[in-house]
C-alpha cells in the first residue's frame, strides 16, 4: 500500500482505485457545460451595479444591435413565471426579471442571448442600466441592519438549546473565560463554472446543469415555469466541484430555461467566475460570544454561546451551529441563543461543513484559551469534559471515539514537544507553535432509492440519480455491489446523475455514502435472496437444500458454509434464470413513512445528528505546526495531522483524499479566503481568483491522514457515518491556538493575517 492509498483496518474497505478516473484524467467525463447540442445559442448576463434600490429603466437598442445577438430579456419577460419559495429547494425568493427592486449587489437585470459566446459578451457589455439607488448596509455592524432571533423566523432552527441555570452556575464558577469570536463571508470557487443548457422538445425540458440534487432542481423548475414536473429532465453524470454551492436551483436556471422556449433553441449559460461571487451563495460571516464557567480540575459548569449570523432582507438563512456546540461536551448548565442580522447581500448558503465551521472555531479557541486560564494541556481539558451523552437530553451517542482521535493525532504529531510558554520554541528566526482542536460532523443519513441488475455473467449494473460531485460515491456504490454479489469491482457499472434514474438525496451533509451503501445494500441482499432460493432447488447442484443463511457469492460462485461451491453462471442458468433486478427504497429509521414520496418531489428527509433518541456523530481530532518569522510575522502551516472515526470507511483511498482536502480547506480557512465587502455600498471587492486567497501546494507541505477503526451498528444498515465535511472543521480553532503558542497574540477574528500579528 501508498500513503494514498492506506492499508485498510477493520471495517474498512479496499482502496480501489476511482471507478470514473479514466474518464476524468482522459477528458471523457461530460460534464453539463461539455455537452455538445445542435444550433446552440450563447447566454451572458447582466448583473446591478448598486446593491440597493430599483431599476428604473433598462436600454438594450445597443445590445440588440450587435451582429449575432438574438434577444435580450429583461423585466417583463419573466412574469408568467412562479416566484421560487425560498429554502433548500431553491436559493432565493427573488425572481430574477420581476420586481424592479435591488435586493443586492451583482443580482441579475437582463439576459443576453445570442449565436456565439463573444457576441452575447458584447451585447451584455452595451446593455445601459439605470437605477434609483439607496444606501446599502453592508455587513453585520453596517447601520440599518435588522436583527432578528432565529427561532420562530426559520424553518431550520426551531429552539435555543438551553438547560440547567446557566447564569447561576457561571456566577459560582471559580475560573471564567469570555470572548468574543468572528468569522467571515466566504465565497465558492468549485473549478467548473456554474452553468445552465436548456434544451425544449416537443413541450419537454432538458436542462443540463451541475447539481447536488438532480431531482430537488427538476420538481423546482417545474413549479417556476408552470409544468409538470414529468415533462422535465435534469441531466448532472458529472459536478467539477460544489460543496454546497450547487444543491438548491440557482435563480438563473429558469430564465435560461424561459429564453430556450422564447427563441426555439437550445440555450447555454456559463457564469463567469465574477459574476458568481453574486448570482450564487457564499458562506455568511458570524459573530459569536462565547462564556464558559468552570472548575480548577477543568469541569466545565456553565456554558454558552451565543451567535450572530448575516442574512438577506428577503430570506432569513440559518445555520445555527450552536445545536451542536451546546451537546458536544458534557458541560453543566447551557444557554444558546442565535440571531439574524439582515442586511442588503444576496442570501447567504451551504458551504461544506456550513454550521461547523464558524460556530466550531469559537468553540474550539474558547476551550483553548480556558485551557490556558487553568493551567491544563488542552488535550485534557477535552478529555475531563467528554462524555458517551449529550448534556440538554441526555441522549446517548451511538458511538464516540474523540479521546481515541486525540491520542492517535497527538502520538503522531509528537505533542508532547509542545511548550505551554508562547513564544518558548523556535527555529532559527521562526517562532515555532503547536495547536489542536476537535472536528466532528453529524452522521446524517436519508431516505433513498436504487435500482440493481445483476446478469449471470457476473456484470453488474447500479442506477441511482445519485451525484458524484468529486467525492467518490461512484466509487463505493460499486464497491457495496460487488461486495455484496461477490465480483471484481470493474464489473460493476454505475448510472448517477439524471433523472431518468431512481431519485436519491441531495449530494450534502455529508449523507451520500451512507444513504446510497444502504439503498445499494438492501437491493443486493434482495438479489441474494433470490439467487439463492433458485440454486437451492437444483437437486444435483453442490449447494442444493441449503438455507440462504449458509450461502454467499464469491468470485462468481455460490459457497456453502461446508466449502461446497459451483459456478454461478451454470446454477443460473440450470435454474433457468436470467437477469435479475432489484428496485430498493429506503428509508433510515426514524425516517418519516412518507419520505419516498417526497423524494420523488425533489425533497430529502435526513435522520441522525442530534435529532434522532440518540446522536449520532463523526469525530476526529486536529494538530497543527505553525511557523512566524519574528520580524515580519509571514505564516506558514509546516504540518497538518488529523486523525477520524467515521464508523465505516468504504474505500481508504477517497476518504483520505476527502480528508486532507478537508485539512487543506480548514487551513484556508483560518489563514486565506475573505469575502471583502466595501462598507460603503455593500459591494464585492475581491470577486475573482486573483484577490480571493486560496492555497495552493506550497501551502500544503505535510498532511497526515489518520483513520481510526469504528464500529456502529446503529448509524444506518451501511454502517457509515460520514466524513466528506468533517476533515474541514477545527482547523482554523487549531491554527489560532498554534499562532497563540507562537507569538502569545490570541487572534478572535479570521482570516489570520500579517497585519494582525504586526499590531
Amino acid at each position: 500500500m501508498t500513503i494514498a492509498a492506506p492499508e485498510p483496518k477493520e471495517n474498512q474497505g479496499r482502496p480501489e482505485p476511482r471507478v470514473d478516473a479514466r474518464l476524468k484524467v482522459t477528458g471523457e467525463a461530460r460534464y453539463p457545460a461539455d455537452f455538445a447540442l445542435p444550433n446552440l445559442a450563447h447566454a451572458v448576463l447582466v448583473t446591478s451595479s448598486i446593491a440597493r434600490g430599483t431599476v428604473t429603466a433598462v436600454h438594450k437598442e445597443a445590445a440588440l444591435a450587435v451582429p449575432g445577438v438574438l434577444d435580450v430579456l429583461t423585466y417583463g419577460d419573466a412574469d408568467a413565471l412562479e416566484n421560487p419559495t425560498f429554502g433548500n429547494g431553491n436559493m432565493t425568493s427573488v425572481q430574477p426579471l420581476k420586481k424592479r427592486r435591488i435586493e443586492h449587489d451583482g443580482q441579475i437585470v437582463a439576459l443576453v442571448v445570442a449565436d456565439t459566446f463573444e457576441a452575447a459578451s458584447e451585447g451584455a457589455s452595451k446593455v445601459r442600466v439605470e437605477y434609483r439607488p439607496e444606501p446599502a448596509s453592508a455587513t453585520l455592524e453596517s447601520e440599518g441592519t435588522e436583527v432578528i432571533p432565529a427561532v420562530g423566523n426559520t424553518q431550520n432552527h426551531k429552539e435555543d438549546a438551553s438547560v440547567g441555570d446557566f447564569a447561576g452556575a457561571f456566577e459560582r464558577a471559580p475560573v471564567k473565560l469570555e470572548a468574543e469570536y468572528r468569522t467571515p463571508a466566504q465565497h465558492h470557487n468549485p473549478i467548473e463554472l456554474f452553468s445552465t443548457t436548456a434544451v425544449w422538445h416537443d413541450g419537454d425540458l432538458t436542462v443540463y446543469e451541475p447539481s447536488q440534487s438532480v431531482h430537488g432542481h427538476k420538481n423546482a423548475l417545474a413549479k417556476q415555469l408552470r409544468i409538470d414536473p414529468a415533462r422535465v429532465r435534469v441531466v448532472s453524470p458529472f459536478v467539477g466541484g460544489a460543496f454546497g454551492s450547487k444543491g438548491p436551483l440557482s435563480p438563473r436556471a429558469t430564465i435560461v430555461a424561459l429564453a430556450a422556449q422564447k427563441l426555439n433553441r437550445p440555450v447555454r449559460c456559463v457564469v463567469s467566475r465574477m459574476q458568481a461571487f453574486t448570482t450564487q451563495t457564499y458562506r455568511a460571516e458570524t459573530r459569536h460570544r462565547i462564556q464558559m464557567g468552570a472548575t480548577p480540575n477543568g469541569r466545565v459548569v456553565a456554558f454558552s454561546h451565543e451567535g450572530w449570523e448575516l442574512t438577506s432582507r428577503p430570506d432569513n438563512y440559518v445555520v445555527g451551529g450552536t445545536d451542536a456546540t451546546t451537546r458536544i461536551y458534557d458541560w453543566g448548565a447551557v444557554q444558546s441563543k442565535v440571531s439574524l442580522v439582515k442586511a442588503d447581500r444576496q442570501t447567504p448558503g451551504y458551504m461544506r461543513s456550513p454550521p461547523e465551521v464558524p460556530y466550531v472555531f469559537a468553540l474550539e479557541s474558547a476551550l483553548d484559551e480556558l485551557a490556558e486560564k487553568l493551567g491544563m494541556d488542552p488535550i485534557e481539558l477535552r478529555r475531563v469534559n467528554d462524555t458517551m451523552a449529550e448534556p440538554i437530553k441526555k441522549s446517548p451517542f451511538t458511538s464516540r471515539s474523540l479521546m481515541a482521535c486525540f491520542d492517535e493525532a497527538a502520538k503522531a504529531f509528537d505533542w508532547s514537544r509542545r511548550r505551554p510558554t508562547p513564544g518558548a520554541t523556535r527555529n532559527g528566526d521562526w517562532l515555532v507553535g503547536y495547536g489542536c482542536a476537535t472536528t466532528y460532523y453529524p452522521s446524517n443519513t436519508a431516505a433513498s432509492t436504487a435500482r440493481v441488475r445483476f446478469s449471470p455473467d457476473g456484470k453488474v449494473v447500479v442506477q441511482t440519480a445519485s451525484h458524484e460531485i468529486g467525492t467518490g460515491v461512484r466509487t463505493v456504490a460499486a464497491q457495496m455491489a460487488a461486495e455484496r454479489l461477490g465480483v471484481d469491482v470493474t464489473a460493476v457499472a454505475v448510472e448517477m446523475g439524471d433523472t431518468s434514474l431512481p431519485p436519491a438525496p441531495v449530494a450534502g451533509g455529508s449523507n451520500s455514502t451512507a444513504s446510497v451503501c444502504s439503498t445499494v445494500l438492501k437491493a443486493c441482499d434482495a438479489i441474494r435472496a433470490r439467487v439463492f432460493k433458485a440454486v437451492a432447488e437444483i437437486n444435483d447442484s453442490p449447494v442444493a437444500g441449503r438455507a440462504a443463511s449458509e450461502l454467499d457469492l464469491q468470485k462468481g460462485e455460490v459457497v456453502a458454509g461446508n466449502g461446497a461451491r459451483a459456478k454461478l453462471a451454470d446454477l443460473l442458468r440450470k435454474a433457468g434464470v436470467g437477469v435479475i433486478e432489484e428496485y430498493a427504497e429506503f428509508i433510515p429509521e426514524g425516517g418519516a413513512p412518507d419520505a419516498i414520496a417526497k423524494l420523488y418531489q425533489g425533497q430529502t428527509s435526513m435522520s441522525g445528528g442530534s435529532h434522532g433518541k440518540k446522536m449520532m456523530f463523526a469525530f476526529g481530532a486536529e494538530f497543527v505546526e505553525v511557523h512566524i518569522h519574528r520580524l515580519t510575522r509571514e505564516i506558514r502551516v509546516p504540518r497538518l495531522v488529523g486523525a477520524f472515526a467515521a464508523g465505516r470507511i468504504m474505500n481508504t483511498r477517497t476518504a483520505r483524499s476527502q480528508l486532507m482536502g478537508g485539512l487543506i480547506w480548514g487551513m484556508s480557512s483560518a489563514l486565506h479566503e475573505a469575502t471583502e465587502i466595501d462598507p460603503r455600498n455593500a459591494r464585492i471587492v475581491n470577486r475573482d481568483l486573483q484577490d480571493y486567497l486560496v492555497p495552493v501546494n506550497a501551502d500544503a507541505r505535510d498532511v497526515e491522514v489518520l483513520m481510526l477503526s469504528e464500529v456502529d451498528r446503529e448509524v444506518n444498515p451501511a454502517g457509515v457515518k460520514g466524513l466528506g465535511e468533517l476533515g474541514n472543521v477545527g482547523t482554523n480553532a487549531a491554527i489560532a491556538n498554534a499562532v497563540y503558542n507562537a507569538t502569545g497574540k490570541r487572534i478572535r477574528r479570521l482570516p489570520i493575517r500579517v497585519e494582525d500579528l504586526l499590531a
